[in-house]
Order: structure tokens, then sequence, then C-alpha cells
């Protein structure tokens, strides 16, 4: 069961919140609850067998009043309107939460890539920069991998913009491979983000080493936070991605799952585990659940069944607003989205100095920095939340609609 209200609804909910909070009236925050700038294109590619196909495509920049605007671009088949509005509403809150000289934008084409061949979806991220190129840019609005897109597309998507342009532009996008700008650090950046979070945060939540994990998507972003937990001393007892899930009491060997999902692309077959549905990740017996998955996979229909104490928001989107008072009622705590998946676009704005700079930082200095800011944003969150008695998510949105709007 899904709650009907769109996304984009729900999300606004947070903006009232936050700014009743605030005491700022509705003219202080009406514009943003409009994109600033939203297209729809369609992409039309030859196939590889001869015929020709078109796609739908969005990129939306949602708000530019911190500086260019700044989000990924996903490839799924359900991918619309709706999410594309939504998470650059997000992503404008996250990077004025992290006080990144960024606003928020997001971009998505609605295909199934596991359709498509390597030269179809080269052709079809060439044919979204052409149709956008007026729209992107180093200075206007910067690109990045989101789901089932990665460093190779944005590597197509780069070269693209740079052929257009007449010139080298490595800055338009982030996440690109190293010998085309891209930076040391940027395909963990996500989940350490949330690691880097959880860690400092292990006194005030009352966990630590040995505490029992359920990381919800064992993509790139679940399966780098279960890695770093486990290596900490993190018990992950539980693991879904699209497929199944796999479950084992005394923790997984997540060094061995993670060699047998690169091999056979699931995790419900891996032999140190128990298979069951992927539905029922969310009731897992743990300590912390990690959505690292879509968005409004917890939701009023499962809420309830949530065994967690601590729910660590690797996702976007994850909890629906039902699902969020559901859980809050229940004394769950929720280090939301905006927080702790902040290392991504964190690490992308490293990036972006970088090219622009035309340099290259250690991967030392970026794991310093990303620790440095994850820790000392979670902890102002944290205590804002503590002072005001309210919840980590309208903590975190009263601290980045201030810096929008300059309360």
């Amino acid at each position: 069961m899904v709650d009907q209200s769109s996304l984009h609804e729900q999300a606004l909910l947070h903006l009232d919140e936050a700014a009743q909070r605030l005491g700022l009236d509705e003219p202080a925050i009406a514009y943003l609850r409009i994109p600033e700038e939203t297209m729809q294109v369609r992409l039309t590619i030859p196939m590889d067998d001869g015929s020709q196909r078109s796609f739908a495509g969005w990129r939306c920049r949602y708000d530019s009043t911190r500086g260019p605007t700044k989000g990924g671009v996903r490839f799924h088949p359900a991918s619309n309107l709706d999410e594309v509005l939504t998470l650059a509403f997000w992503m404008t809150f996250k990077c004025a939460l992290l006080a990144l000289p960024y606003g928020g934008g997001k971009g998505a084409i609605r295909v199934d890539p596991d359709t498509m061949s390597r030269t179809e979806l080269e052709r079809l991220s060439r044919a979204f920069i052409k149709q956008l190129f007026h729209v992107v840019g180093p200075d206007r609005d910067i690109i990045a991998p989101d789901v089932n897109t990665n460093a190779t597309v944005m590597g197509w998507m780069t070269d693209e913009y740079s052929r257009i342009a007449g010139h080298p532009s490595p800055a338009v996008a982030t996440g690109k491979p190293l010998d085309q700008g891209g930076s040391l650090g940027r395909e963990d950046a996500t989940g350490r983000g949330g690691f880097y979070l959880l860690r400092r945060l292990e006194k005030q939540l009352g966990i630590g080493p040995g505490a029992r994990v359920a990381v919800q998507g064992f993509g790139n972003v679940g399966l780098h936070m279960a890695r770093l937990l486990h290596e900490a001393g993190y018990r992950i007892v539980a693991v879904s991605d699209s497929r199944g899930a796999t479950g084992n009491a005394g923790g997984l060997d997540i060094p061995a799952l993670i060699v047998h999902k690169s091999s056979s692309k699931d995790v419900a077959s891996f032999a140190g585990g128990e298979k069951f549905d992927a539905a029922g990740l969310v009731a897992a017996d743990c300590d912390i659940l990690v959505p690292a998955a879509l968005e409004s996979t917890v939701h009023e229909g499962n809420a309830a069944a949530v065994r967690a104490g601590i729910i660590v928001e690797l996702a976007n989107g994850p909890l629906t607003a039902q699902a969020d008072a559901i859980l809050e009622r229940k004394g769950v705590i929720i280090l939301p989205d905006i927080l702790a998946n902040a290392g991504g676009v964190s690490v992308s704005w490293f990036e972006w100095e970088q090219n622009r700079a035309n340099v290259s930082w250690p991967l030392e200095r970026i794991h310093d920095q990303l620790r440095t800011r994850m820790e000392e944003c979670g902890l102002a969150v944290f205590e804002l939340a503590r002072q005001h008695g309210i919840s980590c998510r309208s903590a975190a949105y009263m601290l980045a609609l201030k810096n929008i709007v300059k309360v």
C-alpha cells in the first residue's frame, strides 16, 4: 500500500513545517513551491536493429538561490515528472543544509537500461545532452550519477557537452571516470558519508559496534554502507536488492556477499544467508534500518512492522509522510535523507572544485573533508532536534531553510 498524495505534495509538507517553526510567512517561501525551470524532452535514437525509439526525459532546476543547480540523472522505467520535481526539491534542501554553493536539480529518462545495449545507452545519454545543452552547464546546472547511471554515463554526457561547446568542460558533470576529471572517493561517497554520520552520533543514539543492521538496497550506496559498518564491527543481519533478500542473525559475511553479488547479480542466492522476500526487509529484527533503494519503500502499509529503533535514510525519500508520522509516534529516530545521504553531493562539490582549478586532491583530503562536513552537520541537526524536542528531519529542514531564505 503506497500513500496516494504525490511525492512533491509530501515534500512540501516539510517546507511548511520548517517555515512555521521559523516564523516565516507564506510570501517568504511561496517561490519554493514552484520549480524555477523544468524541461521535458523527447529523445529519439537509432536502435541496434535499425529501428528508432523515442524516450521521455526531464530536467528540473528547482532553485538557484544559493548557486548553480546540482543533481543526478537517473535511468528508470517508472521515472516521471513528479519524481523529478521532488528529487530536485530534496536536493535544494540537501545542498542548503550542507552549506554547499548549489541549488537543487534533477534529471531522468524513462527507460529500462537492462533492455538496452551499451551502444544504445550511449546514444541515449548523448541525446539527452544534445536536447538539454542550453539547460546544463558548469556554472548553471551540474549533472551527476543516480539510479542506473554511473561514471561511464557521466563520461559520455561530459564528452557530448564538451563536443558541442567546442572545448573541454569537465565541470559540467561529477561522478566521472578518473581519466576524464573524476575525483577519488566519489564511488563510495554516499555510503561513506552515512557511515561517518552514524559513527559520530553513536553516543547520542546509544549504539556502537555489535549493533544489528538491515540494509534495504545493495546497490552502490547500500553496499558501501554495509561494507564500512561491517569493517567497524557492526552486524549486518539482512540485506535486499530488487530480486530478493538474505539474512543471518549472527551477521552476514559482507566481503563474501559483495563477491557473490558481483558474479550472480543478486543477494538472495548467497549461501551464507537465509533467503526471504525483499518486501520483508523493512520488518527485519534489527537495531538500525538503512533504506538505500528507491522512494516510498516504507509507507503506511508497512511502517508499523518496522522493528528498528533507528533509521538512516540513504535513499531519497524512502519514507512517505504517513510512514514518517507512524514511526515518529513509535519513537523511532530517523536520520533524514537530506542529511544522511549528503556525502554524495559533498564529494561531487569537491570534484567540481578540482575541475575548476584543474587540480586533483588526494583521497585522504577528500575523506577528511567529507568526515568533517558530515559530522559537524549531523551534530548541528541532532542538537537542534534535542533543544526543541522535534525530529531530526524537522531540525534538518529548519537549518536548510534558514540557509536558503537567509533568516
